[in-house]
This record gives structure tokens, sequence and C-alpha cells, in this order.
């Protein structure tokens, strides 16, 4: 692996912030999904319901939060080899 000019080794991992923004936009959509779940089964439902919606909670929460954890690891593997390419052609 190539060395920076200040004898750093050049790595294609992404930054702290963009790692806790990427944590914080995951539980942000598993909230969201969770909200998105729940309304669901709550407009579909007649009568106790309970159990129905925390499950539709869950499941809302794991898929919205699912999906955006997989468009985050996308984007910070694309970002870190962006930041790599960059420094090795500097």
């Amino acid at each position: 692996m190539p060395a920076v000019s200040d004898n750093r080794r050049v790595s294609a991992l992404p930054s702290v912030r963009a790692r806790w923004l990427a944590f914080g936009a995951i539980l942000f959509a598993g909230a969201v999904g969770a909200l998105i779940g729940s309304s669901f089964v709550h407009l579909t439902c007649h009568g106790t319901c309970g159990t129905a919606q925390g499950a539709g909670a869950v499941v809302g929460a794991a898929f919205a939060a699912g999906g955006v954890a997989v468009v985050s690891v996308l984007v910070l593997r694309a970002m870190g080899e962006w930041r790599k390419t960059q420094a090795e052609r500097d």
C-alpha cells in the first residue's frame, strides 16, 4: 500500500463522522419504519390489535433499517475508495 507524504498509510476506511452519520441514518430509518409499520396495522386491523401493531412495528423497523444499512455501507465503501484513489494519484 503506498504511503502518504506524512508517512501514514492510505486507508479506504471512511471518516468517523461519516460512520456516525450513517449510524444515525440507520437509527432514524428504523424509527420511521416502526411508525409506518405500526400505523399500517392500526389502519387495517379492527378490534384489539396490540400484538399485531407491535409485530408491524418490528417488521417495518427491520425492513427500513436494513435497507438504509445496505445503502449506507455501499456509500461508505465508495467514499473510502474514492478518497484512497485520490490519495494514490497525488
